[in-house]
């Protein structure tokens, strides 16, 4: 099974940790988990031009993008980095319509 193979049979973000051997704190994950998948996966997107050919290289930079996604739940917080859409809205917008508008 070659590196792409593998890293389609991982699910979740421990399993991913898991397959690069890094240290991880199971609390810090099972809290910001889809946080830390989807900035593994935003980071990979900003790399991929750059990406190496090479297997061993590339596994290489999957396991220092996916540390430094995890590191950034380490040491902030989910509604801090904003990773989702939902946390960089910003307040609520009102719209006023007025009465004379709403006709039938």
């Amino acid at each position: 099974m070659n590196f792409e193979d593998e890293m389609e049979e991982l699910e979740s973000a421990e399993d991913f940790l898991q397959y690069f051997e890094l240290d991880y704190e199971p609390s810090v994950v099972h809290v910001n988990r889809l946080h830390i998948l989807q900035r593994f996966h935003d980071y990979l997107q900003k790399a991929a031009a750059d990406m190496p050919e090479n297997e061993p290289a590339k596994r290489t930079v999957y396991s220092k993008l996916l540390q430094r996604a995890y590191q950034d739940f380490v040491e902030s917080n989910a509604q801090t980095e904003k990773v989702f859409k939902v946390f960089s809205m910003g307040e609520p917008q009102t719209a006023f319509v007025s009465l004379g508008d709403i006709k039938t």
